[in-house]
């Protein structure tokens, strides 16, 4: 028997995703390091689209110029306080936000696989271009599943608003993986 690939937002938590984080856009700085150790920000801009999809744009780091957007599961931790939002990329990765409110921060979880951490430039593009949807989905093939890089970073919040600002919206049905 298949496996769903996502897990659903709870439909007893949709009031209160309704009232703290649907349609919310976040800019935000993970404080990081380059492959010499010197510090540099890597920016990124999450779209929360709706209580199943995410809309996102990578502005620094090694997957700088990285524009997608994916299926995703939403966890209330504490209402009006975290939340959590999970996804499945198709390059194989697997990412895990928290979103703390009062605090202003992201942090996360990314287990990107072999093929996304070893080969970034062809992470690079935006899915809607179906080249580069099918070379990520390449970058999933390559290694095992134990052949991850597990990175944990942490982000201040720089901007927080409501509507799509400079990212483009989605057909909420578009297809992710």
């Amino acid at each position: 028997m298949p496996v769903p690939t996502h897990g659903t937002t709870e439909a007893n938590v949709l009031p209160q995703f309704d009232k703290d984080i649907r349609d919310l856009h976040l800019i935000y700085d993970y404080d990081a390091h380059d492959s010499n150790g010197k510090p540099e920000k890597w920016r990124y801009e999450m779209w929360f689209f709706s209580e199943n999809r995410i809309v996102y744009k990578i502005h620094g780091g090694p997957m700088a110029g990285r524009v997608d957007y994916q299926t995703a599961s939403y966890q209330c931790i504490r209402p009006g306080e975290l939340w959590q939002c999970n996804w499945l990329e198709e390059t194989g990765t697997i990412c895990s936000l928290v979103y703390d409110i009062p605090n202003k921060k992201i942090s996360t979880l990314l287990a990107f696989s072999q093929g996304h951490w070893e080969h970034p430039q062809e992470a690079h593009g935006d899915k809607r271009n179906a080249a580069d949807f099918e070379r990520w989905r390449g970058l999933a093939k390559i290694g095992k599943q134990t052949d991850r890089f597990m990175l944990n970073e942490q982000a201040d919040i720089l901007e927080a608003f409501k509507g799509k600002g400079d990212l483009v919206p989605i057909n909420p049905e578009a297809e992710t993986l």
